[in-house]
């Protein structure tokens, strides 16, 4: 019988693991310092990060597995560029995945595990990165991480949304 009671209070402690039983739970606090060394001689460049969702690897003009499929846009930037052609995703829902890419951590450190779990408030996205070294940062798509109202987002001096009509895909700010 102790065996089995052992058993159950080790489970019921595994199952539990937010379970403070009396002792305070640490936490986390974001403490980042953003200052990131210059590089002397170098011009300052434009970045361009587009992440798309359901999107096939391969489902851009350049790559020439679609013949019908015309992005002269797209084609433009992966041949002046960069395209990441063997990038995958640590989790495959959308707002855990958008949150790990732009904080570089696993989705059960930054704690956003699915598409309605708010931003717990200490992460560093890479945009404030690029906001301390003085780019103007902007984010224009769907954000999920919890918010849905248009306050900033951390890293984004501008949000904007996007509408999409017959023809045309507009940015609205």
């Amino acid at each position: 019988m102790k065996n089995k009671i052992v058993v159950f209070v080790i489970t019921l402690l595994l199952l539990a693991p937010n379970l403070s039983f009396g002792f305070q739970q640490p936490q986390k606090v974001k403490t980042t310092n953003l200052n990131l060394k210059k590089v002397k001689g170098q011009k300052k460049r434009n970045v361009i990060f587009i992440l798309t969702d359901d999107h096939r690897y391969d489902f851009m003009g350049f790559t020439g597995k679609v013949p019908w499929l015309k992005t002269p846009h797209m084609d433009k930037m992966a041949a002046e560029g960069a395209h990441m052609k063997n990038a995958f995703v640590t989790t495959s829902l959308c707002s855990p995945s958008r949150a790990s890419i732009l904080t570089g951590e696993y989705s059960h450190v930054h704690t956003i595990v699915d598409n309605v779990a708010p931003n717990p408030g200490n992460l560093t996205f890479f945009p404030e990165y690029l906001q301390k070294a003085g780019y103007q940062t902007s984010f224009f798509g769907k954000w999920h991480m919890g918010d849905h109202n248009d306050s900033p987002r951390p890293g984004f001096d501008r949000l904007g949304k996007l509408c999409w009509s017959r023809r045309l895909l507009c940015a609205q700010s």
